[in-house]
């Protein structure tokens, strides 16, 4: 298998890991499992410690990918534009990332399945800087300004283009500037580089709260995902090639299984379980605003795994604002996802 350069092997396992499992899942373990095509599996990931990856973060901490048998290798790779880059290459089995990526990679000939939901929004917040812009008072005087992104086609991106869609501006009348993740994006909004930013959580729950940014748009919730995109916008899933779901169905089920297992854990996750759970790194030095990011978002989190109903067309015709060459009649909504393996995990465990 190919590998991406400068990508450095995430080690699982351990005595604690498996004591987790073993007090975890007693009851499933003893069950039979079908066999798996593959067991070790390359995910390549953009940002792991963003709350949009916090189910696929439960799962691996909790040691349900090894409770399905698989050695699971998780890349994080910054962005989810390389994040999709590395699966297309053959860098890595799947991808955990944002299912309009599914419908983007479609578009550009690249056949590529959603099969599990971590997020039934895109997470993210449009905030402006108190500091730059004091007397901010709407949309509309961001232009001519810089506004932070974690990348360039990533889902930060496309929520900020299309809040400015609404007040009739153009991405090319404002300058996108690429922040990157957590603590790089927080450094250009305390240091004046940028007026604005649109990006996740906890960043942008922990600029709010410390005062440095007026949150103006915001898809961390169902209702404020709607009032923006006018519909359900699903996020962070795992897809891969339709060659490798079609391939390995056994593998992508336990995949899917690892997931909704962690989907349920989180349904009645107290703070303390979370703190517990989550690497001391995510945290970003304050555990009070991380649990207060991971409120803001919890009712965005799957509860299942299935895609939302109505989800990929919202998606799809977000994207073809954006990007014209777009056909929305040329692309199959029905190759993007697979409700299958989430549906089978989904009655498995009661989620």
């Amino acid at each position: 298998m190919g590998r991406t350069d400068g990508i450095s092997r995430r080690q699982l396992g351990g005595a604690g890991l498996l004591l987790a499992t073993s007090l975890a899942m007693p009851a499933l373990q003893a069950q039979p499992r079908p066999k798996l095509e593959r067991t070790r599996i390359v995910m390549a990931v953009g940002g792991k410690a963003s709350l949009g990856y916090l189910p696929l973060t439960i799962s691996e901490q909790l040691g349900y990918f090894k409770a399905e048998g698989l050695d699971l290798e998780i890349h994080d790779l910054g962005t989810g534009v390389r994040a999709s880059q590395a699966v297309v290459s053959g860098a890595a089995d799947v991808c955990s990332g944002t299912f309009a990526r599914t419908i983007e990679l479609q578009f550009k000939n690249q056949s590529v399945q959603s099969f599990v939901i971590q997020a039934r929004t895109p997470q993210i917040a449009l905030g402006v800087s108190t500091r730059n812009m004091p007397h901010y008072k709407n949309v509309a005087d961001l232009r001519g300004r810089k506004i932070g992104v974690a990348s360039l086609g990533s889902s930060s991106y496309f929520t900020a283009a299309w809040v400015l869609a609404r007040f009739d501006l153009k991405p090319s009348d404002v300058s996108f500037v690429e922040v990157g993740s957590a603590t790089s994006a927080l450094v250009a909004l305390r240091s004046g580089h940028i007026d604005a930013i649109s990006h996740t959580d906890p960043v942008m729950t922990m600029l709010e709260q410390k005062g440095d940014v007026k949150i103006i748009a915001e898809t961390r919730t169902l209702k404020g995902t709607v009032d923006v995109f006018g519909g359900p916008m699903p996020s962070t899933c795992l897809y891969s090639s339709s060659d490798f779901i079609q391939k390995n169905p056994n593998t992508c089920q336990a995949l899917a299984n690892a997931i909704v297992h962690g989907l349920k854990w989180l349904q009645t996750a107290g703070p303390g379980d979370i703190i517990k759970t989550v690497p001391e790194s995510y945290l970003l030095g304050d555990r009070a605003l991380y649990l207060a990011s991971f409120n803001q978002v919890r009712e965005s989190i799957s509860l299942d795994g299935l895609m939302p109903e109505n989800g990929p067309r919202t998606a799809l015709r977000t994207l073809a604002n954006f990007i014209p060459d777009i056909k929305p009649d040329k692309i199959d909504l029905g190759k993007t996802f697979t409700q299958a393996f989430a549906r089978r995990a989904k009655e498995r465990f009661k989620a």
